[in-house]
């Protein structure tokens, strides 16, 4: 898990997602009890796959004298804790995600490169209250981005992904490499989205049928895009 995780947290730069310190990417065993998350604050050229940090479910680290966690690892706990199926979760600063976190709006589907992994517009919370903000910021994080999931009826497969008011994305998957990939293509889209939008601010979103299209043949039974 320590390999995975290390592979996975050095991919956010090498693909321009982050800068400086400001991005980790965590992985669970459900069977095992087991979280694993970015150390916090150490530049990703110091980092080993020893030095990442392993914690039981409820986030406590399992070795007491080693390196302090991600402080995002609390959000990561809740989003375990809600989404059962997600196995990997990446939280970035990628500019142009953070852009529309800063405007506080959903991204919408406006095209075909959005569907393919986000099924309809990628959300973004309400903003945490002050007292959130001062009692538990990052559990809070956490509890925001599952009640917009819960309020919304989506499915956290469906859409892996969440805008978080006034700060920025996390995005999900079944497995690190996923989780990473989902992160990629949502800053990718929301700088389409920001054109697209400069072009043509009277722009809808994708029609459904096209959106199903592209969506359901990646995603699920039917699903044909790829290799058997």
């Amino acid at each position: 898990m320590k390999q995975r995780v290390f592979e996975a947290n050095l991919a956010l730069p090498d693909a321009g997602l982050i800068k400086l310190t400001w991005g980790n990417v965590s992985e669970i065993d459900r069977e095992a009890g087991v979280i694993v998350i970015k150390p916090s604050g150490v530049p990703y050229a110091e980092m080993t796959a020893e030095s990442m940090v392993a914690t039981d479910l409820a986030g406590v680290p399992l070795d007491a004298k080693g390196l302090k966690p991600s402080s995002d690892l609390a959000t990561h706990v809740v989003l375990y804790r809600h989404f059962e199926k997600v196995n990997a979760i990446v939280h970035t600063h990628s500019t142009n995600a953070v852009k529309w976190a800063q405007a506080r709006r959903d991204i919408p589907a406006y095209g075909t490169t959005h569907a393919d992994t986000f099924y309809g517009a990628v959300p973004c919370t309400r903003p945490l209250s002050q007292e959130e903000i001062v009692s538990a910021y990052e559990e809070e994080t956490g509890n925001v981005i599952v009640a917009t999931f819960q309020e919304r009826h989506l499915d956290p497969l469906s859409c892996p992904a969440v805008i978080v008011s006034g700060h920025g994305p996390f995005t999900w998957g079944k497995s690190c490499q996923e989780a990473v990939q989902n992160s990629v293509v949502l800053d990718e889209v929301a700088g389409m989205a920001l054109g697209t939008e400069l072009l043509n601010a009277d722009i809808a979103s994708i029609d459904q049928y096209l959106l199903d299209k592209h969506y359901y043949r990646k995603h699920g039974k039917d699903a044909y895009y790829g290799q058997v």
